[in-house]
C-alpha cells in the first residue's frame, strides 16, 4: 500500500477505539504552551511584517493572536504560526527533527474557529498530527543533514493530516491531503537565524490546512508522490536514505504523543543548545556566577549535528543569538538564567557578555551517549585563572521527553510570563483555566475569545529585528 494511503487509513482510524486521557492531556499542555508563545511571539516584528503585507480583511473567523482582529482561515493560520515560531520557544519532537506544535496548533485554532469544532476534537487531531510526524523517521537524519528544515518540510504532513482529522475527511480525501502537501513542503535551514525560519512554520500551518481544505472539495493529487521516482522520498531524502518501514513501526506502542512526546523548553533558543544552558545553570547553581576576568578558557561540547547551526563565535543579531551555543552558555555561567530578555534588542552585544564570549570553545561531544538515535549530550567545563575546573555534563534537557517531565506549575509559569506580554494577568490566568477543562462542551472559538487584546495594553514596542545571514 502507498505510504498516503496507509497514512491516511491510521489517521482516519486514529481515536476511533478511544484516545487515551494522557494523550489528551499532552495534547493540552501543547495547546498551552503554544498559545503562551504565539502571544507573545505576536509582538515580533516578522509576524508584524507578514499581517501588514497580507493586508487581510478584518472580517473572517479566525483570531490573528495579539490582537481582536479576526481574518480567512488560511491568513490566520499563516500570520499565528509565524507568530509561534518567532521567539524559538516552542516545543519540539524527536519524530519529526523539528517543531511541531507550532506548526499544528495555529492551523487547528483557525480550522476550529471557521468550522465551529470542539475543543477535545481539536486535542485528539493534535495527537493524530503529532503521530503523523513520524515521516520524519523516513527521511531523517539525512534529510536535516543536507540542509532541509524539518519543521516546515515535514510538518506540513503532521499538518494536513491533524486539519484532516478535525475537518473529519475520509480516507480519499486524506490521502489527497498528505499527497498535495508534498508539493507543498518547503524550507532551509540556511535562514536560520533570520525571520524566514518562523515564516517556515507560518507557511507550514497555512500549506497543511490548505491541503486539507482542497482534499476536502475534491482537489487532486497522485496517491505515489511519496514513493514515485521522482517525489518526496527520493527527492528529500536520497535515494539511499529513505526508511519508510520505519514510519509504521511501533506505531501506538503507544502514541508518540504520549512517549516520546514532545521536548518543551525553559530557554527562548535554539533547542540545540539547552543541554549545554543546563549544565552551565548546574555549574552555576553549584558554585554561584563566574566573573569572565576569573576564567581562563570555557569547553562547551555538544553534539556535531547540533553544532551544524548552533557554532556561532560571534552573533551579530539578537536572532543569531539564539542560535549561538557560546551565546547561550556564556549567559547562563554570567546570569545564572537564560529568558526572553536576553535576546532583544541589543542585549547580545552587553560588554560583560561579550568579554565571556572570546573565552568559549566550541567542539563536538565525543564522551559515551545517553541515547545512541537522540544525541542531545552536553559538556561545559569552566577553567578558572586559579586553577580550578568547574564541569557539569548533561544527558539530555529537562522535558527531552515524558519521562523527564517539566513540571505542570514551570509550564504554567511560563505560559503566563508568554501570554502576560499581551494580556493581563486575569486575561491569561483564564486561558490557562479553559485550556485545562478543553472538552466537547468547548467550542474553539470559546478560548480563543479569551486571547482577543480587547483593548491598548502597556505593552513593550515591537522589537526592530534586522535581517541577518544565518
Amino acid at each position: 500500500m502507498a505510504m498516503a494511503r496507509e497514512l491516511a487509513e491510521r489517521i482516519v482510524d486514529f481515536g476511533r477505539a478511544g484516545v487515551s486521557e494522557e494523550a489528551i492531556r499532552w495534547s493540552r499542555i501543547a495547546v498551552l504552551d503554544t498559545i503562551g508563545v504565539m502571544l507573545a511571539g505576536s509582538l515580533e516584528e516578522a509576524p508584524r511584517i507578514l499581517d501588514e503585507t497580507l493586508e487581510c480583511p478584518a472580517d473572517g473567523p479566525s483570531l490573528v493572536f495579539g490582537t481582536a482582529r479576526r481574518a480567512k482561515a488560511l491568513d490566520a493560520a499563516l500570520i499565528n504560526g509565524t507568530a509561534a515560531h518567532a521567539l524559538d520557544f516552542d516545543n519540539t519532537a524527536s519524530n519529526i527533527g523539528g517543531h511541531v506544535s507550532a506548526t499544528m496548533v495555529p492551523a487547528l485554532l483557525a480550522a476550529g474557529d471557521a468550522f465551529g469544532c470542539s475543543s477535545r476534537d481539536l486535542l485528539i487531531a493534535h495527537a493524530a498530527g503529532f503521530q503523523a510526524a513520524r515521516i520524519g523517521r523516513a527521511v531523517n537524519p539525512q534529510h536535516s543533514e543536507i540542509g532541509w528544515h524539518p519543521t516546515a518540510t515535514l510538518g506540513v504532513f503532521a499538518v494536513a493530516a491533524a486539519c484532516s482529522h478535525l475537518l473529519g475527511l475520509d480516507a480519499s480525501q486524506t490521502e489527497r491531503a498528505l499527497a498535495l502537501s508534498t508539493s507543498l513542503a518547503a524550507g532551509t535551514k540556511a535562514n536560520f537565524g533570520t525571520m524566514a525560519k518562523p515564516l517556515h512554520a507560518g507557511q507550514c500551518a497555512r500549506s497543511g490546512l490548505l491541503a486539507a481544505l482542497l482534499a476536502r472539495r475534491g482537489f487532486t493529487a497522485n496517491p505515489d508522490a511519496f514513493e514515485h521516482k521522482q517525489g518526496f522520498f527520493r527527492l528529500f531524502g536520497g535515494p539511499d536514505g529513505c526508511r519508510p518501514d520505519q514510519v509504521f513501526e511501533g506505531w501506538g506502542e503507544p502514541f508518540d504523543i504520549v512517549f516520546p512526546g514532545a521536548s518543551y523548553k525553559l530557554y527562548p533558543c535554539c533547542y540545540s543548545t539547552h543541554a549545554a544552558v543546563q549544565a552551565a545553570l548546574d555549574i552555576v547553581r553549584r558554585h554561584g556566577p563566574v566573573k569572565p576576568d576569573e576564567i581562563a578558557r570555557i569547553e562547551s561540547q555538544t553534539s556535531k549535528r547540533a553544532l551544524a547551526h548552533t557554532d556561532r563565535p560571534q552573533p551579530t543579531s539578537d536572532l543569531q543569538a539564539k542560535f549561538s551555543v557560546q551565546y547561550c552558555v556564556s549567559r547562563a555561567l554570567l546570569d545564572g538564567q537564560v529568558k526572553l530578555e536576553h535576546f532583544e534588542g541589543e542585549a547580545f552585544r552587553d560588554g560583560a557578555v561579550q568579554a565571556m564570549l572570546k573565552k568559549v570553545e566550541a567542539a563536538p561531544y565525543t564522551g559515551p551517549v545517553y541515547c545512541e538515535d537522540d544525541h542531545f549530550d552536553a559538556l561545559i567545563r569552566v577553567t578558572l585563572r586559579d586553577g580550578r575546573v568547574l564541569e557539569a555534563k548533561v544527558d539530555r534537557p529537562l522535558g527531552r521527553t515524558t519521562e523527564n517531565p517539566i513540571g505542570r506549575e514551570d509550564l504554567e509559569g511560563k505560559f503566563l510570563d508568554c501570554a502576560g506580554r499581551v494580556l493581563a494577568p486575569q486575561a491569561a490566568a483564564a486561558i490557562c483555566r479553559r485550556v485545562w477543562e478543553m472538552d466537547e462542551a468547548h467550542p474553539v472559538r470559546t478560548l480563543t475569545e479569551l486571547c482577543e487584546v480587547s483593548g491598548p495594553q502597556d505593552q513593550p514596542a515591537a522589537r526592530h529585528l534586522d535581517e541577518v545571514t544565518a
